[in-house]
């Protein structure tokens, strides 16, 4: 595929990017008035984040939404409480993280990842999503100063934890890892199988960018260390938030100058070349299992392919 197509296919929204159309008001966060008005507010809305899991219920129109309530129905919490932005007809939204999701009288909502209700919510909900789960992922491992040890305080609404002990601020960390379609001089793919991963499921390679390393010569390295081939050209096709906890994942092609396979065995356990044909036939024999939809790697696999990837129970 050229280049010219790669930049076509990657301007198509890919899950948890499109735009939300919520200013982050990052300049209010420290305003402790505007943030109590804001949240006083009869047209502000709030929702529950729990273990990276929300409240989503299904509308009579076919649309699923969070399950969110004006601020004064909230449950109590005074400090796990992070404002996320105003939306175009200026309604403020707020995330609050507690111990359990609350129950609903009408028991027709639902808990959900961002797996499932990513691929389900509207940009405006899933953009709200993420941004709440990546701060709650953050906040719920950050809890010390990583310079003198003390317990630090939430700030910000939720964006600063801050040490009354030695004056350290701390901010939300988000890594760099790569994630890139291996093909080589017969236009075939590399895909592997994580130890982890249920039979069948095949996916592109991944790592993180370690310290004083580019981006390229990450996914170089990534690719070598993990099915032994080695890699020249690399290619950015685009970029996407993945909060499992705290990642931004840097999607890339790139092109194998070897091909012998030598799997390590620790996080790889099995890798293979697919031509489109080898691919679509294990596809339709079930030998083979589509990455989830809403990654990053189904795209780069999909660029590949030339078609979009197969649901669950589809006939290819």
């Amino acid at each position: 595929m050229s280049t010219n197509s790669y930049a076509d296919a990657a301007s198509r929204p890919i899950g948890l990017t499109a735009s939300s159309g919520i200013d982050r008001e990052a300049h209010n966060r420290l305003d402790e008035a505007w943030l109590a008005a804001a949240w006083s507010h009869p047209t502000t809305r709030v929702f529950v984040v729990c273990g990276g899991q929300v409240l989503i219920d299904d509308t009579t129109d076919g649309r699923t939404e969070l399950v969110m309530t004006p601020a004064f129905e909230a449950p109590v919490t005074e400090t796990h409480r992070y404002f996320l932005g105003t939306d175009e007809e200026g309604v403020r939204y707020f995330a609050l993280q507690k111990d359990a999701l609350p129950g609903r009288m009408d028991q027709s909502a639902r808990p959900a990842g961002l797996r499932e209700a990513g691929l389900l919510l509207s940009p405006r909900d899933a953009g709200l999503m993420v941004h709440a789960v990546a701060l709650e992922n953050w906040q719920r491992l950050h809890r010390f100063c990583s310079r003198c040890g003390e317990r630090t305080v939430i700030a910000a609404a939720g964006h600063i934890r801050r040490c009354q002990a030695c004056g350290a601020e701390h901010y939300p960390r988000t890594d760099p890892a790569v994630i890139m379609l291996v093909t080589d001089d017969e236009d075939r793919a590399l895909l592997g199988r994580q130890v982890h991963w249920p039979e069948g499921r095949f996916s592109t390679l991944a790592g993180f960018v370690e310290p004083g390393e580019s981006i390229e010569q990450s996914v170089r390295r990534e690719v070598r260390e993990e099915v032994g081939v080695d890699v020249g050209e690399v290619e950015y096709i685009a970029s996407q938030p993945w909060p499992f906890p705290s990642s931004l994942m840097l999607g890339f092609m790139a092109r194998a100058t070897s091909s012998h396979i030598e799997v390590d065995g620790e996080e790889i356990h099995e890798a293979r070349w697919f031509s489109r044909e080898d691919l679509r036939a294990a596809f339709e024999s079930g030998e083979v299992l589509p990455p989830y939809g809403i990654s990053i790697a189904a795209r780069l696999i999909e660029l590949w392919y030339g078609k979009p990837l197969p649901k669950p129970g589809d006939v290819v």
